[in-house]
């Protein structure tokens, strides 16, 4: 006969009750993280529902306070409140058709200047749309870029209706290669160079359409030229940090001061150098020199091989020479 279980009938039902112990503590706990986890979740939904709503209610005020100034032909204003709103949501529901607006209004309305004098007004321009429209068309085939923009101004004042299209079009174009040209000039005399002036018509020519990869890029490196250029003399390891970014890609680039973005940099490195060593930090500019001729070869550095070696010698000497380095 087979044998019989010696699990006693009370140690059986001992046995079955333990898995289902740990299944309801297990199920407990479970239950616990799960509503930790959506009080978190709630919260965090809570918080950034919030945040979107104080965005929101700025990004109406300051597109209302725009239109504001619209109305009130204070296009300047304008531009900043409506500036304000495309920096922080592009896609805000018609700011980019009233920014466009203004800024056409800004390039055709001159700003008003004090004078003792009575005002000058300038005689209208009673050509008919067609004559003002074709005027244009020549003078962006003879690359008058400044007098085209001037003719579709005419015509805009004219019938601010008449081939809408085609306008913006000849408007992109115009403005476009106008800002190109103050940055790099065709006539390549830097006292010609407007780099602020050519960001500027970019900026305006963005407005009627995508720019090109040329232009977009040039708008940039042009944006990180007039920043180092703030910190001239003021901060030399912003300049060269700045000037850093533009010279691998537009060496030549330069303002109305002739000097060129490459030489910049390395104007900038060797005066934040001279301060790294004029600190006692002879080592560590001993390294800055040597990295420095490494990465940037060029016979005007000459000048700074009396001033890097005596760094050199303070380093490895422990003091050095009694001579201090001159920079």
């Amino acid at each position: 006969m087979p044998e019989k279980s010696k699990i006693k009938p009370n140690e059986s039902d001992t046995l079955v009750r333990r898995p289902t112990r740990w299944i309801a503590l297990l199920g407990f706990f479970l239950l616990i993280g799960l509503g930790i986890l959506g009080g978190y979740q709630s919260g965090l939904g809570q918080r950034k529902a919030a945040q979107s709503t104080l965005v929101f209610q700025q990004l109406s005020e300051q597109y209302q306070l725009g239109l504001q100034a619209m109305n009130g032909r204070r296009y300047e204003v304008a531009l900043q409140h409506l500036q304000f709103v495309v920096d922080h949501d592009p896609s805000y529901p018609g700011v980019q058709q009233y920014l466009t607006e203004v800024l056409v209004k800004l390039s055709i309305t001159p700003s008003p200047t004090a004078s003792l004098t009575p005002a000058y007004t300038p005689t209208p321009d009673l050509r008919g749309a067609e004559e003002i429209f074709n005027r244009a068309r020549q003078l962006m085939d003879a690359m008058d870029w400044d007098g085209a923009i001037t003719n579709l101004d005419s015509l805009r004042k004219s019938d601010p209706t008449y081939r809408t299209a085609e306008v913006d079009g000849m408007y992109y174009i115009s403005l476009r290669n106008r800002g190109v040209n103050k940055i790099i000039p065709s006539s390549q005399n830097c006292s010609d160079i407007n780099l602020e002036g050519g960001i500027y018509d970019l900026t305006l020519a963005e407005r009627f359409g995508p720019l090109d990869a040329f232009a977009d890029s040039l708008r940039t490196w042009s944006r990180l030229y007039i920043t180092g250029a703030s910190f001239w003399e003021l901060d030399w390891y912003q300049a060269m940090d700045y000037f850093s970014k533009v010279y691998p890609y537009l060496p030549n680039l330069m303002d109305s001061s002739c000097m060129t973005a490459s030489e910049r940099y390395r104007f900038a490195s060797l005066k934040y150098i001279d301060l790294v060593w004029q600190l006692g930090n002879f080592c560590p500019a001993t390294n800055l020199y040597n990295e420095f001729f490494l990465n940037f070869p060029s016979d005007k550095n000459a000048t700074a091989y009396p001033t890097a070696t005596q760094v050199y010698n303070y380093c490895v000497n422990g003091g050095g020479p009694q001579s201090t380095p001159t920079p």
